[in-house]
């Protein structure tokens, strides 16, 4: 791990971290979920193998979380956006692309300009987790 990236999930967890928490989520970095009566909502912070960026991976799923085809179960408390297929998850991006760490800012902290952008972004999370259908089957099921 770099240690810009390094950096950059310190300001995550000083500035969105918090946030997320208030929101009613639980976890540690990366995966965070919010466990209803009717539903999970799930956010997985997914950084780019070649550094620089990360997107956020949002999710739904049951409230008892999921079965994979092979009978293993995924309990809520343990459920992530990865153990949901691709089509049933959104990703978050910054206007179309990775929120992106690695550019230079000429005023203020990167770090911080980016987990500013990606507290806005929470508007377009709540919208799909108040809307986002799960539907019950297993993950590798079509």
């Amino acid at each position: 791990m770099s240690v810009e990236r390094d950096i950059m999930i310190d300001a995550l967890k000083t500035i969105v971290i918090p946030e997320l928490r208030e929101k009613g989520f639980k976890g540690s970095f990366p995966h965070f979920r919010r466990i209803t009566d009717k539903k999970i909502d799930i956010l997985t912070f997914q950084f780019d193998k070649y550094g620089g960026g990360f997107r956020l991976e949002i999710a739904v799923c049951s409230p008892e979380g999921l079965t994979h085809d092979w009978g293993e179960k995924v309990t809520p408390n343990k459920v992530t956006a990865y153990h949901l297929n691709i089509q049933n998850r959104k990703t978050i991006l910054d206007n179309g692309n990775w929120f992106r760490y690695d550019k230079k800012t000429f005023f203020g902290s990167v770090y911080k300009k980016v987990a500013s952008k990606v507290l806005k972004s929470f508007k377009k999370a709540e919208e799909y987790w108040a809307n986002a259908e799960f539907r019950q089957f297993n993950i590798n099921s079509n």
